[in-house]
């Protein structure tokens, strides 16, 4: 399709739009039940694809993908009239008789551009967001997962009308056209270098964005902790989905006093994850594609391995992997990895790994294993984060009752539960006065004293 084709779309759903084919809420659930429909239809068809872009096992696609996104429904389901009510608001002393209220009225057409590495979920749970909230809605699924990028063209596009939602297939040219268009509302989630050109296209038309990113997230193992419970929780967040997580622990500190007894807790329960050779495991993923293999591959030299570093271009394999002795200033330590590698390194004092984390760019998530009250208080206030994530890992992002997003480099916006729904949400302020009574003192010509006046305003 070319970008007239998409102006045509863009342009039919405007007018379905204008005509309020999305605004009755009971329209919107219906929609949304349909949806969570066609999902548990088709759920395997989903693993299938999943498994085909990236050897996911069906556990780790339905907890991470299908079941994440019906989760994110039926919560949906269940508050969206409540989360639709108009608010009221006190009116001021100086405009009364009057009314005042916030009407949550949808945006209208927006276009969301989902990643390659959870390429179900990080594209519906927004649709579900853009839905509930009377949006039409454009998908743009990854190029680079391909087989589900079919998949959900063809889901949505068999069983939605184009006027109301649409998918579309394509790469960097496709999505620079649609990108080009001036939608009222664009959800981006990918890496940051794309999320830059993203917000440039968009301020071009000055389209609102949310742009869901990345960054370095920090992991800190304090002294104080279970150190076995500890390692399994690490093992599982660094290595689901073959470590391209967006919010997996990129790197990590261990207090001096506990690396000897640590280090080989995290070899030991790898093995028990994956097997004395993980490239067998049916729980264990493969790279996306030969470019990000080959840039993984490459992070390898950045230190000393103690553990993994098997390789299998072919397969697209890379063990899950330890490595200590990297410079701060190497590429591991300076890119997201986004893979199965995790850079270790040691410390004493904990505001030493505080000034570290804060000299660098925020991160969108920051993990924080501890049992000392103090130290927790001292993470949490004196550290910049889209989220953290004490005494686990991932598991912040799997409540509707939190938002996620980032903050800086990683990300601006928020979404999940009710974020989704506010993220997709105009909030318009309503003032409605009487005619009943008007303060004649605010017209010309102006005599009332400033001094009685500032009492009305201050």
């Amino acid at each position: 399709m070319d970008k007239n084709d998409f102006s045509l779309i863009l342009s039919n759903q405007k007018k379905f739009f204008r005509n309020n084919g999305t605004l009755d809420v009971n329209f919107r659930i219906h929609q949304l039940k349909k949806l969570k429909s066609l999902i548990i239809k088709n759920e395997e068809a989903i693993y299938e694809a999943l498994k085909k872009d990236l050897n996911k096992s069906d556990f780790e696609s339905y907890v991470s993908e299908v079941g994440f996104v019906l989760g994110e429904i039926n919560f949906t389901i269940k508050n969206i009239k409540n989360w639709c009510r108009v608010k009221k608001v006190k009116t001021p002393l100086v405009h009364l008789p009057g009314k005042s209220y916030i009407l949550k009225e949808p945006y209208g057409s927006v276009l969301i551009i989902g990643p390659w590495n959870y390429p179900f979920q990080l594209l519906i749970a927004p649709l579900v967001g853009a839905i509930a909230a009377g949006n039409c809605a454009l998908l743009k699924p990854s190029e680079l997962s391909p087989n589900v990028s079919k998949f959900i063209t063809k889901l949505i596009n068999e069983n939605f009308n184009a006027e109301y939602i649409h998918a579309v297939e394509g790469g960097i040219e496709e999505t620079s056209s649609l990108l080009s268009l001036k939608w009222d509302y664009i959800f981006f989630t990918g890496s940051v270098n794309v999320g830059k050109v993203v917000m440039k296209a968009a301020s071009y038309n000055l389209a609102p964005v949310t742009l869901e990113l990345g960054g370095k997230s920090p992991c800190i193992i304090d002294k104080s902790v279970n150190l076995k419970l500890a390692a399994k929780r690490l093992v599982w967040g660094k290595f689901f989905n073959t470590g391209q997580t967006c919010i997996a622990p990129d790197y990590l500190f261990i207090h001096k006093d506990i690396v000897k007894d640590f280090i080989p807790l995290l070899k030991n329960t790898i093995k028990e994850f994956y097997g004395e050779n993980p490239i067998n495991s049916e729980y264990y993923g493969r790279i996306i594609n030969t470019k990000h293999f080959t840039r993984l591959n490459n992070y390898l030299k950045d230190g000393t391995i103690i553990f993994g570093g098997n390789v299998n271009e072919e397969e697209l394999y890379i063990s899950p992997t330890l490595i200590i002795g990297s410079s701060i200033n190497s590429p591991i330590m300076n890119d997201e990895i986004f893979g199965p590698i995790l850079p270790m390194f040691q410390y004493e004092n904990l505001n030493e790994v505080i000034s570290f984390i804060n000299s660098r760019p925020k991160p969108l998530s920051l993990y924080f294993f501890s049992n000392d009250k103090n130290n927790i208080k001292k993470i949490t206030s004196n550290t910049s984060s889209g989220s953290v994530c004490i005494n686990d890992t991932l598991s912040q992002i799997t409540t509707p009752y939190l938002p996620f997003g980032g903050v800086g480099t990683s990300g601006m916006g928020k979404y999940h539960g009710k974020w989704s729904f506010d993220t997709f949400t105009h909030e318009k302020s309503v003032m409605n006065k009487s005619f009943k009574f008007d303060l004649s003192v605010k017209y010309p010509p102006y005599t009332f004293p400033i001094k009685i006046l500032r009492r009305f305003f201050e």
